[in-house]
């Protein structure tokens, strides 16, 4: 089994920065895809970004592009989030995920962590 924990989220001011970590235990990280997601109340699992087991390839939502980067260390076994200029409309649950290939849809990721709530608020 692999299990995923992420950590980093918290409050910050519209045009603020966080840095989520999804850290990875139990199985072979490094052969894995890695995504994240985010959820806020009442609205659906939204994709935000994934990358590639290797690093080679990532995939961004456009609502993320040019204020979001994803990257990992595998020999950290651990994912991250940079998330830049944040915006109100950021606020929500953000959860990672691994799977077998970078996809956009959720049911693809076997594994997910808990999630970790992103407030942007001013």
């Amino acid at each position: 089994q692999l299990q995923l924990v992420e950590s980093g989220g918290g409050s910050v001011h519209p045009g603020g920065s966080l840095r989520l970590a999804c850290a990875a235990s139990g199985r072979t990280f490094n052969r894995y895809a890695m995504g994240w997601f985010r959820q806020a109340p009442g609205k659906e699992r939204e994709f935000i970004t994934a990358i590639s087991w290797s690093g080679g390839m990532t995939r961004s939502a456009d609502s993320v592009k040019g204020r979001f980067i994803i990257s990992r260390d595998n020999a950290k076994n651990t994912g991250y989030l940079q998330m830049n200029s944040l915006k109100p409309e950021d606020t929500a649950v953000y959860l990672c995920a691994a799977g077998g290939m970078v996809s956009t849809t959720s049911s693809l990721y076997p594994y997910w962590g808990q999630g970790t709530q992103v407030t942007v608020s001013s």
